[in-house]
């Protein structure tokens, strides 16, 4: 019964987990995957942990642990997604300078609407995260996380909410980094056509700026792909650092 229990609650937070991280998270990832990846898991990381002693646990202390053990497998799974949600903005940020927001579809890696550009900076990553083995790291982070926070150790505290808070506010850096070259041809743009008004009245600015920005938007997208795939890959280098930090805290608070 002890190990049916450690097993129980492992799994409770590696499916927390692998319902928000990257990738397995996806639409068009089966649920038995994900299921099946979480037990998987389990079987290899409940026998390292030491027995919980079921007899001296009421139902309620149960719930409360699987409670707690569900909310750090979301924490975690939310801080290994926070450079993909920095992507998610940053491709609305380059459509809508690129005037392509009205050709947004759905992209079942991200369970939204995006447009082109946007779909294109999230399949990078997700190529990027997979060539740097991140998913490898994901199970040894995930077994090293317990002895960080074990089994109901979490606890809420100051420090954590400033640093996710903190975290929270860097995806807005990050998007503006990623979109900086496509932000300045767009106000180059802008500007010229402010002044191309000004010497001409005649000329409609509205219509006429919209092909030059997409175009020019574009081409500066495909020049500056292989800089954006740098500083994508630069953020997931620090994602198992980061997730680490995050679970330290949470088993310090």
């Amino acid at each position: 019964m002890p190990d049916l229990t450690n097993w129980l609650l492992v799994f409770v937070r590696a499916s927390a987990l692998l319902a928000i991280f990257p990738l397995f998270s996806a639409t068009n990832v089966p649920i038995h995957v994900r299921i099946g990846l979480g037990a998987f898991g389990s079987f290899l990381v409940a026998p390292l942990l030491p027995a919980i002693p079921v007899g001296s646990l009421s139902l309620w202390a149960l719930i409360h642990l699987i409670f707690i053990e569900a909310s750090v497998g979301l924490l975690l799974g939310f801080v290994s997604r926070m450079v993909f949600y920095a992507i998610e903005f940053a491709g609305g940020i380059i459509s809508t300078e690129m005037g392509l927001m009205l050709s947004a579809n759905f992209n079942p890696a991200a369970n939204t609407t995006m447009a082109a550009p946007g779909m294109i900076l999230h399949w990078l990553a997700l190529m990027l995260l997979l060539s740097l083995n991140l998913h490898h790291w994901m199970l040894v982070g995930f077994q090293q996380s317990y002895t960080l926070v074990p089994v109901g150790g979490a606890h809420l505290s100051e420090g954590l909410l400033m640093d996710i808070i903190g975290r929270t506010g860097m995806t807005f850096r990050i998007a503006l980094q990623i979109t900086a070259p496509i932000m300045a041809i767009s106000f180059v743009i802008t500007l010229v056509f402010s002044v191309l008004s000004r010497a001409v009245p005649q000329m409609n600015v509205f219509s006429e700026s919209f092909p030059v920005r997409t175009l020019a938007g574009l081409t500066v997208f495909g020049l500056t792909c292989n800089l954006m795939a740098q500083h994508i890959q630069n953020f997931l280098q620090r994602l198992p650092e980061d997730v680490m930090h995050v679970a330290q805290l949470l088993g310090t608070g």
